[in-house]
Order: C-alpha cells, then sequence, then structure tokens
C-alpha cells in the first residue's frame, strides 16, 4: 500500500468519521475512527528506517495513540482518563525519540518559551473546570509541551534533512493545537465544532509524524 492509497484511504475514512460525529453515532464513528488510527500506524511502518532508533520509538507512540483514540471513543466516564493516559505514554515515546535524535539548539529555547507561554494561558483557562481531573490534566500538559520543545529541537538539528524536520515540527504542532479543541470539548463547552476542527488536525498532525520516520535523513 503507497503513500497515495495511504492518505486516500485516510481522507475517506476521516469524511466518514466526522460525518458520524455530525449526528452523534458513536458506535459508527468507532468503526471509521479505529482503522483510520491504524492507517497511521500502517504508514509508519512502510516508512524506511534511516535511523531505526526514531523509527521504533515513534511507532511506539502512534501505538499508544491508537489506544488513546479507541478509549476516547467510548461512552464511559473513565474511558476519558484511560484516553489521557494512553495518549502521555504515547507523547513519552515522542519526547524519547525527538531527544534522541537532535541535541539541545537555539530552537530548542524558542520551543521551550512558546510553550510555556501557550501552556500558561491554556492552563489559567482550563483550571476552573477541571475539577478532579486536575492532577492528570497537569501531568498530560507537561508531556505534550515537552513534546512540542522535542519537536523544536529536531526542527533545529541541521544534521537531519529539511523535509522531516519540517514533517515533525508541522505534526508536533497540529497534534498540540488538536489537544486544545479535546480539552474545551471536555472540560469547557462540549461543542460539535471542537470534534469537526480538532479531528483533521489530530489526524494531519499523526500522519505527518509517521511520515517524518522515512524523510528525516
Amino acid at each position: 500500500m503507497g503513500t497515495g492509497a495511504i492518505i486516500t484511504a485516510a481522507v475517506l475514512l476521516l469524511a466518514g468519521l466526522l460525518f458520524f460525529e455530525r449526528r452523534e453515532r458513536s458506535v459508527l464513528g468507532l468503526a471509521a475512527k479505529a482503522p483510520l488510527s491504524c492507517l497511521f500506524i500502517l504508514a509508519a511502518l512502510l516508512q524506511p528506517r534511516p535511523e531505526p532508533g526514531y523509527a521504533w520509538l515513534m511507532l511506539a507512540g502512534l501505538v499508544f495513540c491508537l489506544g488513546g483514540d479507541v478509549f476516547l471513543a467510548l461512552p464511559q466516564e473513565r474511558m476519558f482518563l484511560f484516553g489521557l493516559v494512553s495518549f502521555l505514554i504515547g507523547h513519552v515515546f515522542y519526547v524519547a525519540a525527538f531527544f534522541a535524535l537532535a541535541q539541545l539548539n537555539l530552537w530548542t529555547w524558542v520551543g521551550l518559551a512558546s510553550s510555556l507561554a501557550v501552556g500558561a494561558a491554556v492552563f489559567r483557562w482550563l483550571r476552573p473546570h477541571l475539577g478532579k481531573m486536575f492532577g492528570p490534566v497537569i501531568a498530560y500538559m507537561v508531556v505534550i509541551s515537552l513534546m512540542a520543545v522535542g519537536a523544536w529541537t529536531v526542527f533545529g538539528a541541521e544534521r537531519l534533512a529539511s523535509p522531516g524536520r519540517a514533517l515533525v515540527l508541522a505534526g508536533a504542532l497540529c497534534f498540540y493545537v488538536s489537544d486544545i479543541f479535546v480539552a474545551r470539548n471536555r472540560f469547557v463547552k462540549p461543542d460539535l465544532s471542537n470534534r469537526l476542527i480538532g479531528l483533521p488536525l489530530y489526524y494531519a498532525g499523526q500522519f505527518l509524524l509517521a511520515f517524518s520516520v522515512g524523510r528525516i535523513i
């Protein structure tokens, strides 16, 4: 299955997922979401592996994100916590992959400054709404911010190929922004627009990260 076929299948499944989200058909949505998430794992598996350590760490992260997708699609209240933990573990693998690939550089500090600024604003916005989820959400915010800093670090690593660096940064930032819409939907204002914006950003981010595996060198 080539890149074109994967992208075409992903676009069709995403369209189906958004269609079912508009009609609040969660079971049918999961039927589209699970194979769509499997596709970004397949995309990573089919890439060449010029940096094997990076490839396997990214693959592990993608697998845990697949688990998070399934948990978040289930209606039970505690499934949200399970999904949060699964995504957190996935981000830990992404952080390890990025910092194993690149050393600290000027762009690391750009990423740190921007992540601190955005993270502080998001925390202030969410804090009144978190309740008993305060601890897990703060832990998740720390890890996803580290993931963003790691992506900026990769972006600044001149020994790596420019296309791969761009894919990593764009993918991580898409993922980061999509999580703001997840948080808004869960804690602030449940609304269809959160999913219609957040889901395309999320899947764009995951596929960009998956394709970075073969283009990083």
